[in-house]
């Protein structure tokens, strides 16, 4: 299968390609590296540097492919709060040049959004911007009929996951820090609750989305649902607090700082469409990951 993946250079992605590449697709990344890294290329899948923003885009111009799946975006809230007109142009217009381009062939899109987007969604740009790119999905899809199904991850972490500049997720801070010798930082109370969910967990939940959806141009009801169209929560069904991760890391020095704006104070994933209609089930636990693999 010759598929594309936008952003394949960052963190998710990179896992992504692994599985599409051990799979035996065609695969091909396009990233305009913000926050996705060289080192993190793999052999076997064709890279592009381009940014999506741009007019013209002579990698989608030129090729044809079988499936999209449209990771690339500024994730993160916090660094939304000072560059919401990058969050927007990476977020909202790259996936608009996305779906424009996959109506051209009638390409399926599957899209990678968040679980922040079940709170305020106008408490960040990042969250206001995922969910725009879900308005998207579904204009194109109930206008112009495009295959399309949306993903929302819950706070994953795992291998090649950030742990320097703005954009790392909470493991990956500690991972730095506890390398570094220096105390786990925790904002607020530390009782905020989180989903969290491994990385491979993900990229399974997307391979069954790819599959289901190839199927789904054919046969359009699978299990009595019209799978285009249709949204899959993909969290691991418990969530930990900041703190219960820091007590992993056993006896530990921790600082706690100011609450940070713009945060829902829990996420957790009760919705089991994803395990009824995809198969999928979820295996990490980020307890056992930070004891197994960073300690």
């Amino acid at each position: 299968m010759r598929t594309l993946v936008t952003g394949g250079a960052g963190f998710i992605g990179t896992n992504f390609i692994k599985r599409l590449l051990k799979d035996g697709h065609e695969v091909v990344s396009l990233d305009n590296y913000s926050t996705g890294k060289e080192e993190n290329h793999q052999e076997g899948c064709r890279y592009w540097s381009y940014d999506l923003t741009e007019s013209r885009n002579p990698v989608l111009e030129r090729d044809e492919y079988e499936i999209i799946f449209h990771l690339a975006a500024l994730p993160r809230i916090q660094p939304s709060f000072d560059n919401p007109m990058s969050t927007f142009n990476s977020n909202v217009l790259s996936t608009l040049t996305i779906l424009e381009r996959a109506k051209q062939t009638m390409t399926p899109v599957i899209y990678a959004s968040s679980s922040s987007t079940h709170g305020d969604l106008y408490a960040n740009p990042y969250t206001f911007t995922k969910w725009q790119g879900e308005e998207l999905c579904k204009l194109y899809n109930l206008v112009y009929n495009l295959p399309i199904i949306i993903c929302r991850f819950y706070n994953v972490y795992g291998p090649y996951q950030a742990t320097e500049g703005a954009y790392c997720n909470v493991l990956g801070i500690f991972e730095r820090l506890y390398n570094n010798n220096e105390p786990l930082t925790i904002t607020g109370d530390g009782e905020q609750r989180r989903d969290f969910t491994h990385v491979d967990d993900i990229v399974d939940g997307l391979v069954r989305c790819g599959n289901i959806i190839l199927d789904d141009i054919e046969y359009p009801n699978i299990g009595g649902y019209t799978i285009s169209g249709e949204d899959f929560e993909l969290g691991n069904g418990n969530n930990y607090s900041i703190n219960e991760l820091a007590d992993a890391f056993g006896d530990y020095p921790r600082e706690y700082v100011d609450e940070r704006p713009g945060e829902i104070r829990e996420t957790l994933n009760t919705d089991t469409k994803a395990q009824e209609i995809l198969g999928w089930k979820p295996e990490g636990d980020i307890v056992k990951y930070i004891k197994s693999s960073m300690l």
